[in-house]
């Protein structure tokens, strides 16, 4: 007997991931830096200044590469799964 399921392809799961493994490398290269990175991360989507993003390991080039909103989008949605 053949399996004829239709598999879902849902590209906002690829994008929240996109998110996460973006946010963790820049997470980690502030880090290293020694910078805060939750203070450094906050002040670039308050402000929209990628200045608060160092350029190591091209974390500002990184993170550029998504819009603001989308960030907030995946974080808010994060805290919310682990509120429930």
């Amino acid at each position: 007997m053949s399996q004829d399921k239709t598999s879902l392809f849902n590209i906002a799961d690829i994008d929240n991931k996109l998110v996460h493994d973006i946010l963790s490398e820049v997470w980690e290269s502030l880090e290293e830096r020694g910078y805060n990175p939750s203070n450094q991360i906050v002040g670039y989507l308050i402000s929209g200044d990628p200045g608060y993003i160092s350029s190591y390991q091209d974390a500002r080039g990184k993170i550029q590469k998504i819009d603001r909103a989308k960030i907030i989008e995946v974080l808010l949605q994060d805290f919310y799964k682990k509120t429930k």
